[in-house]
């Protein structure tokens, strides 16, 4: 008898179970090999895309090699230019002030020999034409150096006493002449900055309130607060309004509109380049009708020994007079322009004084074996052939001892400063006025018999 599962009903049934399990595999296996195949293609596509940008990205670095190198040697020859303009302004101002420093001095004679007021006034006015021309020189001069990128000062610590007590005796005459009544408080702080340009800071603040104020007072003092010291410029004058704040620090603008102020424009931006190039903070405080006070911050001195700036002029040697202090004293003077040199032996010369010049070292020393020795030495800073003020200094001193000397010179680099200071020689800047110049002398001549 038939069993009903082995019926050819029921096997057929199986077999298309089995059919269909397979079909549905092979099916499977299909669709995985396709997705295999597809997966493949994309990654060889992706692939030439990916070598494709690989090789966009190579020509890109590469064209930005080539625009970098283009920029390094744009930015060389930008650079290099800058040098060459600093080096060229540097000589020409030195070569500028030489003539305009023995012109000065020419006039400051001549005014003394004149008797006749009209002809008083004429020099006077030269004289006051070239003190124009002189302080447009320097103005351009600091400009280029605080713009210069070459420009490197090691910020060292600087007795604020001093510099407000230098500030006193320089700007004094010129606060009288215009009935200001200049004060400068003392002060003990010692701060941390480039004594050279915190120089020409105060001066240029302290130079722009004496032109604009018409009377009353200046006030030049040293605040603490926020654990800083603020160096401050306060003055009567006639303030500023709001709107021109920022216009006065840019070049050759003046708040004055009839030009009856005397002035290149350029003080206060010599200012805030200096406050700017050294990180120090400047602040102007100003109401129309009520002064002005310009602050500079500065930071405390990390060493509390100061570098000394040039020595304030002390006025008891003054009051001798020129003809009973300086009346036989014998001078040595070392510079290079015919001109300078000889105006220096003119005015020496009318103050009594015995004078030997020279253009160099060298020659300076063969006088010096001529005659005896002197009692001061005079020189330029920067003479022919690479000779220089301070080895004629150093020459003098190895053979005479410690020989009182004074350097005289166009050049304002921090450098000289710091060389100057390490054998305590005074430098003055050219041009020199010939009371400045005599003082500096009496100055140094006090304590030598």
């Amino acid at each position: 008898m038939l069993r009903e599962e082995d019926s050819p009903h029921r096997q057929i049934e199986k077999l298309l179970r089995i059919n269909q399990a397979l079909a549905a595999r092979l099916d499977r296996i299909e669709n995985a090999r396709s997705s295999t195949y597809a997966l493949s293609r994309t990654a060889a596509v992706l692939e030439k895309e990916v070598m494709a940008r690989n090789r966009d990205l190579e020509r890109t670095l590469a064209e930005l090699g080539t625009i970098n190198r283009e920029l390094d040697t744009a930015r060389e020859m930008a650079e290099e230019a800058n040098r060459a303009k600093s080096r060229f302004l540097r000589a020409a101002s030195h070569d500028l002030l030489q003539p305009l420093s023995a012109a000065k001095l020419f006039l400051s004679h001549l005014a003394d020999l004149l008797r006749d007021p009209a002809q008083a006034e004429v020099v006077g006015r030269i004289n006051t034409a070239f003190d124009s021309a002189e302080e447009l020189i320097r103005a351009l001069l600091d400009i280029s150096r605080l713009d210069s990128r070459a420009l490197e000062v090691t910020p060292e610590p600087v007795d604020l006493g001093q510099l407000l007590l230098r500030l006193a005796v320089d700007f004094e005459g010129q606060a009288r002449a215009r009935g200001l009544d200049l004060r400068c408080v003392p002060s003990s702080a010692i701060v941390e900055s480039s004594p050279v340009y915190l120089r020409s800071i105060a001066q240029n603040l302290l130079s722009n309130a004496i032109k604009y104020t018409p009377q009353g007072r200046i006030l030049v003092g040293v605040r603490r607060a926020r654990g800083m010291f603020a160096l401050e410029v306060h003055d009567t004058g006639p303030g500023i309004a709001a709107h021109d704040r920022d216009r006065i620090f840019n070049e050759f603008e003046r708040l004055d509109p009839q030009g009856s102020i005397p002035g290149s424009g350029l003080g206060l931006s010599i200012v805030r380049r200096a406050c700017n190039r050294f990180g120090h903070e400047l602040d102007l405080r100003s109401r129309p009708g009520t002064g002005s006070c310009f602050r500079v911050w500065l930071p405390p001195a990390r060493d509390a020994a100061p570098l000394r700036l040039v020595p304030p002029q002390q006025r008891g040697v003054a009051g001798m007079g020129a003809g009973a202090a300086l009346r036989g004293r014998r001078a040595m003077v070392v510079e290079n322009d015919t001109a300078m040199r000889g105006a220096y032996v003119l005015l020496m010369q009318g103050w009594g004084m015995q004078v030997a010049a020279a253009a160099g070292t060298d020659a300076a020393l063969g006088l010096l074996a001529q005659g005896p020795p002197p009692d001061i030495l005079l020189s330029d800073y920067q003479l022919d052939r690479g000779d220089t003020g301070l080895r004629t200094i150093r020459a003098f001193r190895d053979r005479l001892g410690d020989l009182p000397a004074l350097l005289v010179t166009a050049e304002r680099a921090p450098f000289l400063v710091a060389q100057a200071r390490g054998l305590a020689v005074q430098v003055l800047e050219k041009p020199v006025a010939e009371p400045v110049l005599q003082q500096a002398i009496l100055t140094l001549l006090e304590h030598r018999p």
